[in-house]
C-alpha cells in the first residue's frame, strides 16, 4: 500500500518538479540575456563616443574558464565573467572594466603584423602597460558620459591587496589606485568637486585606505613637482 502511495505521489510530483525547473532555466536564460544587452550598449556606447573604429564584441559568460587567456588581445573579444560582475554595481563600474579592456584590445590593432607585435609585447610586459591602460580607460570613460570614480570603487572591490609588487607582473593594487586619483584630480577634477560618491561605503574606505599616498599627491601639488609620485 505504501507503494502505491509513493508512485501515485510521484506521478503527481513530478510534472510539478519537471514545470519548476523549466520556469527556472527561462529565468536565468532572460536574466543572462538582460545582462549580456547591459554589456553590449556599454561597451559599444564607449567605442562609438571614443570614435574607436576597430572590431570588438564584448561577452557575458557566466562560468570562469580554468585557464586564463587574453582574449581581447587575441580574438578582440572582450569576456566579462560572473564572477567580475558581481564586484559591477552600477553602469559606472560596468563602464570601468570594459574601458580598461578596450584599452587593451585597441591596442592589439596597432603596429605590424596586423598587431601582433603589439599583443605580444603587452602580453609580456603587463605591468609596464597596466597605469597606461588605466589612465586612458578614465578617458574613454569620461568621454562615454561615465563617472570615473566609478573606476576606482571597481578596482578597490575586485583587485585584492598583495604586499610588494617588485618581482610581480603586476603594480599593487593601492599603486593603481593612487594614480587612477591623481589622474582624475588633476584633469577631471569636476568628479572629486561634484563628488557622487562621497556617501559611498566603497569609495569612503578607499580614502580611508589611501591617506598616505593621498598626501605624496599634496605634497607634489603644493612644491610643482611634475616628476611622478613614488606611490606605495
Amino acid at each position: 500500500m505504501k507503494r502505491i502511495i509513493i508512485l501515485v505521489a510521484l506521478l503527481f510530483i513530478s510534472p510539478c518538479l519537471n514545470v519548476y525547473a523549466e520556469e527556472t532555466t527561462q529565468s536565468c536564460l532572460t536574466n543572462d540575456i538582460q545582462i549580456q544587452k547591459r554589456i553590449s550598449d556599454i561597451g559599444y556606447r564607449i567605442l562609438n563616443a571614443n570614435k574607436i573604429d576597430v572590431r570588438m564584441i564584448f561577452v557575458y559568460q557566466d562560468k570562469e574558464k580554468f585557464v586564463k587567456v587574453e582574449p581581447g588581445l587575441m580574438k578582440r573579444q572582450i569576456i566579462i565573467y560572473d564572477k567580475t560582475m558581481q564586484f559591477a554595481s552600477s553602469d559606472d563600474e560596468i563602464a570601468a572594466y570594459l574601458a580598461r579592456e578596450i584599452c587593451k584590445s585597441a591596442e592589439s590593432y596597432a603596429g605590424v603584423f596586423k598587431g601582433f607585435v603589439s599583443s605580444a609585447q603587452i602580453k609580456m610586459a603587463p605591468k609596464k602597460y597596466e597605469l597606461f591602460f588605466d589612465k586612458r580607460a578614465v578617458d574613454f570613460m569620461v568621454l562615454a558620459g561615465y563617472n570615473p570614480l566609478g573606476f576606482i570603487t571597481f578596482i578597490h572591490k575586485s583587485q585584492p591587496q598583495k604586499r610588494y609588487d617588485k618581482v610581480s607582473r603586476h603594480n599593487l593594487t593601492s599603486k593603481r589606485l593612487a594614480h587612477i586619483y591623481e589622474y582624475i584630480y588633476t584633469k577631471y577634477p569636476y568628479f572629486l568637486n561634484n563628488n557622487e560618491y562621497l556617501d559611498n561605503e566603497t569609495y569612503q574606505h578607499f580614502l580611508l585606505s589611501s591617506i598616505e599616498n593621498r598626501k605624496k599627491l599634496n605634497e607634489k601639488i603644493k612644491s610643482g613637482l611634475k616628476k611622478a609620485v613614488d606611490y606605495e
